[in-house]
């Protein structure tokens, strides 16, 4: 059994389309697999229409509503109410081709080894399609130091076995955003990625309520997540790697606070920069 997951917030004018998205999946139809999935869209305490929208499904959609405590947190919401084998998410302002989840389910269940798929993306923005940077390129196997740059995971392309759960726990409930990026760095740590380069899902941005419009210095969130990681039981290597990126990311944010004439703030990630730098062996005293 499949369980979507669709955490949403004031988005009823996007949402619409995002679930049609998924019924249309061409998956259920070839199986015959209409029994074998639940739709499950968690408000996390929407002021509009949203749950006229769902409802306007007729039960083909499990709708729940809770207070507004962000995404980590309605994911995780909807973790607990999931009964399915396997577990996919579904930003409400993306949407699914209707290929998705036939091409990833022919590969989980052929190859039993994969626990997580992701596949490629289109991308728009306003309405306008654009194109991915180099550095936005996806990649199979084990990809450890491909993810700690920047998230390559986007949650709405993938589909994981339900055990990647148990084992590495579900969202950072502390991090409003780059929750994405500390989970892929959870995954990437012990499992490898399975990635079909084929655009199947769209995502759709440029709309002013998107967490990344939100937040200034998203690295700070990253900061967060690789500290964290430090104490996932790292190979030397790993957390060589690790302590590189913090390196660079905290020297990055360090610059941006100073730029902006909040000299703490800077201060604060000289200090973080200082830090990983002696523990990677190359530090400033060193170079000099």
């Amino acid at each position: 059994m499949i369980s979507v997951i669709i955490p949403t917030y004031d988005r009823a004018s996007l949402l619409k389309e995002a679930i049609q998205s998924v019924l249309n999946q061409d998956y259920f139809t070839a199986k015959n697999a209409s029994n074998l999935f639940e739709l499950l869209v968690v408000d996390d305490g929407s002021t509009d229409n949203t749950r006229e929208v769902v409802e306007s499904f007729k039960g083909r959609v499990k709708y729940h509503s809770k207070v507004n405590e962000g995404v980590s947190v309605a994911r995780n919401f909807g973790l607990r109410l999931a009964k399915g084998d396997y577990i996919a998410f579904l930003d409400s302002d993306d949407l699914w081709i209707k290929e998705k989840l036939r091409m990833q389910m022919n590969l989980m269940e052929n190859l039993t080894q994969a626990k997580v798929c992701y596949t490629d993306e289109i991308w728009t923005r306003k309405g306008v399609r654009v194109n991915p940077k180099k550095k936005h390129q996806k990649y199979s196997g084990w990809i450890f130091e491909k993810v700690l740059p920047l998230c390559l995971l986007s949650l709405s392309s993938a589909i994981f076995s339900r055990e990647i759960f148990e084992e590495i726990g579900n969202f950072d409930e502390e991090l409003p955003v780059c929750e994405d990026y500390d989970f892929s760095i959870r995954i990437a740590h012990r499992y490898p990625f399975y990635f079909i380069p084929r655009p199947l899902i769209i995502k759709r941005g440029g709309h002013p309520d998107q967490l990344s419009q939100k937040f200034w210095g998203m690295d700070k969130f990253r900061i967060r997540a690789l500290e964290k990681a430090l104490s996932l039981g790292l190979t030397p290597l790993q957390k060589s790697l690790v302590k590189k990126e913090l390196v660079k990311k905290c020297g990055i944010l360090a610059k941006g606070f100073e730029n902006r004439n909040k000299r703490d703030e800077a201060k604060k990630y000289l200090a973080l920069l200082e830090k990983y730098e002696s523990k990677t062996g190359n530090s400033r005293r060193e170079k000099e």
